[in-house]
């Protein structure tokens, strides 16, 4: 299990070890004292700390004190003291240690650490200040929040010239950094959420969860990014033995109310003190096993930690359980229910303890659940509703849960039962509308949606009721790809979702039109869609049978990307999408994808590269192709212009076993960016500027506006300029927003090798945040001036340029790489070189262009002379190209040396 049994990576603990490190220089410091709770990672920061000083060329020793070595005076610290001391005497014996101590090598400095430093020993703890005050040692010290410690150990952890700091749990971002190291990885969102609750940010805690989740084979790596199994969070033997005997210091009157709280918690304060009297919660509470907590007139009570309560269920029989559920729910009722969550409650109670519930009770506590966006929730009340008591509504209910947890066959069952029950033309289409729905997302085609729709519209004659249909038709082909006719259908759309007759009919509409604006351009009016959209859905959401309201914001991230304001779509996708691992739904992959989108434009390919790996592992988990065809391609694009060339044909590789859809909201065009990048990687320039063409003609067939100047952009990087400048400037009058601008203007500037309007293009470029356009124009700049031997400025421009590879998390690119050339290379002699540089014989070559061998090496010869190179290993130092290997072109008689093959 490579290394992550032994010791983990020291993160997000760097004010700390700073902290330290003046301690360290700080001759009149004495000690350095770590506080925090059981598990806080205490021991590690010291052995860090102990371990640099060490580094640093100071003496280093190391005791742990303990309950058993306490007993004994100077127990904990023995070993350390010289031989031959007489102690019988302390004074003199003291002071006969510092003497020994002190006289070392060098008279170095002893740094010391002392684990759990407060069970020392009185004479331990007196002995160390002695030698801390004499200047002898440096104690560092860990201290467990909480724990009683008499007047010595005080004297340790007391005065000025003692530094102290307190650890706190990790936070998320911490704990984030801490997987990259550990696992070598990032992982997933969900996973990250699941493993940062459970272990409440307690370092060791969330160890031992990640080695059982490891072990059990729970936690693993699709070759992008780590995951967890959904609902497996095992634990290991010695997580549950830390925690058990963390619980057992309570006394057996506290017992109840843990074991209550495990299964019911929170409590009301008065709740719990009908199992324990006030002493006894305040004994808990002492004793870290509890929280309390005041909300406005009501008291609230806790576990301290979640893991408490997986340790505390698991040790309790069925009976007792039973018996704890029962009583709280009589408990609660007794008390009236009256407050919004009780009916809630009182229903989950009594089906975990007997499997039933009375089934209006259920379906209350289903639609509270709904309102809570509780999916597994709704599921468990509903499935456990008696069938004679199973309504449409209850059926849809059940339906568009299973749709939010992915599970589009149940869902479908759910939908056929509701339908079966359905009477009159408002139950037939509210099924409509939620199998349409399910449909688009469980890889159906189009086509088999629109006729439910369609189907609908036969048997309905109500004008609002047909306009409904006509929305969801609207939304429909949005969803499959077709924005300029998904728009016409929902111009009519309120703007204000009190107007509306159907709450949930026009935030499906409302959600869906801000994508299709900003697809086709008008990325104004898709924001101010998208904005007012998020604001109905909170107004009406606990009316609506709808996805949670922060999906209303996922267009938004797209709107604010096509305009040219990447920073704002990443600070609001970021937000958004913690919000919906939260709820986990399942619709936050298409915020993935978009989040993606929005890295690969602003040119940090790694970035995206982690986004659409999120993106593919969820669309995989529940079997939605239609956000994995193009989160495939973006993969493959990333890790072609990362140079990991075997990652990008694995992704390649699995988009081709892949079913052919509808190309969903994203056009099939951009599915096609990693096969245009691995080609261009690969040095076939001419193949992928094809390839990126026929992707922006099928992008502008479906009216992708925005799709389609991506990828025309792509062909004026890679070569083809002058090609499409034009159709790049009509696209930039018709889209507003900075970003079209900015692609047009930059083609012109290839496509005339002009040095200034290459400058103006890197400017505009940085100016919406596209950080590898700016690069590669000013580096396309530098060359230009460097070839009118303008060498000044071909310096500042080069200047300029050599901060993309940070920038642009270590991007490679043509123009970044072919940019070096004294006199410009054509684009025929640039495909060539590239070829070239990476290995490839003239004769292979010739045969991949379609060219004579010697048309390949009179190319060739003119790129040599162009860069200034002899050789191909030059060669491919100058494109940064992995280096081909040394070999004689046996064919043509020439060796490496020459312009042959």
């Amino acid at each position: 299990m490579r290394d992550w049994v032994g010791r983990w990576p020291l993160v997000g603990r760097g004010a700390e070890l700073d902290s330290f490190a003046a301690a360290l220089a700080d001759r009149e410091c004495r000690g350095f004292v770590v506080g925090g709770s059981a598990g806080v990672g205490k021991s590690r920061l010291a052995e860090e700390c102990l371990g640099r000083a060490s580094a640093a060329g100071f003496r280093v020793g190391r005791a742990t004190a303990s309950a058993a070595a306490g007993a004994v005076p100077l127990g904990a610290i023995a070993h350390l003291l010289p031989a031959g001391v007489d102690l019988s005497d302390p004074v003199a014996g003291f002071a006969a240690v510092a003497e020994r101590l002190a006289a070392g090598p060098g008279r170095r400095r002893w740094v010391l650490l002392v684990d759990d430093m407060h069970l020392l020993d009185s004479a331990s703890a007196v002995l160390l200040r002695q030698l801390m005050d004499t200047g002898v040692l440096l104690l560092i010290g860990t201290v467990r929040s909480g724990e009683p410690y008499g007047k010595a150990v005080t004297a340790l952890r007391g005065g000025d010239a003692v530094h102290r700091v307190d650890l706190t749990v990790l936070s998320p971002e911490q704990i984030e950094e801490l997987f990259q190291v550990a696992l070598g990885g990032a992982v997933d969102r969900r996973s990250l959420h699941e493993l940062s609750a459970a272990s409440g940010g307690n370092v060791l805690y969330l160890r031992e969860l990640v080695l059982g989740a490891l072990t059990a084979g729970d936690l693993t790596e699709d070759g992008e990014i780590w995951h967890l199994a959904e609902g497996r969070l095992p634990a290991t033997a010695r997580l549950t033995e830390v925690i058990g005997t963390r619980l057992a210091t309570a006394d057996s009157a506290g017992r109840p109310v843990l074991e209550l709280l495990a299964l019911c918690e929170p409590l009301s304060l008065a709740d719990a003190q009908d199992l324990a009297p006030p002493v006894v919660m305040a004994a808990l509470e002492q004793a870290g096993l509890i929280r309390i907590m005041q909300d406005r007139r009501r008291t609230a009570v806790s576990l301290a930690h979640p893991l408490y309560g997986e340790v505390l269920r698991a040790g309790l029989p069925v009976l007792r359980r039973r018996t704890l559920l029962l009583d709280q729910a009589a408990r609660v009722e007794a008390r009236g229910a009256r407050r919004r969550g009780d009916l809630l409650h009182i229903a989950t109670w009594r089906l975990a303890a007997t499997g039933t519930a009375d089934p209006t009770l259920l379906t209350q506590a289903a639609v509270l659940s709904r309102h809570a966006h509780d999916y597994p929730q709704i599921v468990a009340l509903l499935e456990a509703l008696p069938e004679k008591h199973r309504t449409t509504a209850t059926g849809l209910m059940l339906g568009h849960a299973y749709f939010e947890l992915g599970r589009w066959d149940q869902a479908e069952a759910a939908i056929a039962q509701a339908d079966a029950v359905a009477i009159g033309e408002q139950e037939k289409l509210a099924v409509a509308l939620v199998r349409t729905l399910n449909l688009l997302w469980s890889n159906a085609p189009l086509s088999e949606a629109l006729a439910v729709n369609d189907a609908a519209l036969n048997r309905i004659t109500s004008p609002a009721a047909r306009r409904k249909l006509t929305i969801n038709e609207g939304f429909m082909r949005i969803v499959a790809g077709q924005p300029a006719q998904g728009l016409t259908l929902l111009e009519d759309l309120e703007t204000d979702v009190g107007d509306a007759p159907d709450v949930d009919v026009w935030l499906r509409g409302a959600w869906m039109k801000p994508f299709a604006l900003a697809l086709v351009g008008r990325t104004g009016e898709a924001a101010t869609w998208a904005e007012r959209a998020h604001a109905g859905h909170r107004k009406v959401d606990e009316h609506a049978l709808v996805s949670h309201p922060a999906v209303q914001r996922i267009p938004l991230v797209l709107a604010l990307t096509e305009a040219g304001l990447p920073d704002e779509a990443r600070r609001e996708g970021e937000r958004t999408y913690s919000e919906l691992v939260a709820a986990d739904s399942v619709v936050r992959v298409w915020l993935a994808v978009f989040l993606g989108r929005t890295e690969w434009l602003a040119g940090r390919p790694a970035t995206a590269r982690r986004w659409w790996a999120e993106a593919a592992a969820l669309a995989r988990s529940f079997d939605h192709t239609m956000a994995l065809r193009p989160v495939l391609g973006g993969l493959a694009a990333c890790a072609a212009v990362l140079g990991d060339l075997d990652a990008a044909e694995a992704s390649l590789a699995e988009h081709r076993t892949l079913p052919p859809l509808a190309p969903g909201l994203l056009s099939a065009g951009e599915e096609r960016l990693g096969e245009a990048w691995l080609l261009a990687a690969r040095g076939h320039l001419g193949r992928a500027r094809s390839v990126l063409t026929a992707a922006a003609l099928a992008a502008r067939s479906t009216g992708h506006l925005t799709g389609e100047a991506l990828l025309l952009t792509d062909v004026a990087r890679l070569g083809g300029a002058k090609e499409v400048t034009d159709r790049l400037t009509a696209l930039a009058q018709r889209c507003d927003g900075a970003l079209a601008p900015a692609r047009a203007q930059l083609a012109a500037a290839l496509a005339a090798d002009d040095p200034d309007q290459l400058l103006q293009a890197a400017d505009a470029c940085q100016a919406v945040g596209a950080q590898l356009l700016a690069a590669e124009a000013a580096t396309a700049a530098a060359a230009a001036w460097r070839r009118a031997h303008q060498t000044r400025r071909a310096s500042a421009a080069a200047h300029r340029a050599a901060a993309a590879p940070a920038r642009c998390e270590g991007a490679r690119t043509p123009l970044l790489t072919t940019a070096q050339s004294t006199a410009p290379l054509t684009d025929r002699e640039r495909e060539i070189a590239l070829l070239a540089a990476l290995g490839n014989a003239s004769k292979d070559i010739a045969q991949a262009l379609v060219l004579s061998v010697r048309t390949v090496d009179n190319h060739l010869h003119r790129a040599y002379a162009k860069l200034g190179v002899t050789t191909r290993r030059e060669l491919a130092q100058t494109l940064r190209t992995p280096s081909p290997v040394p070999r004689p072109d046996h064919q043509h008689g020439r060796s490496e040396t020459t312009t042959g093959g």
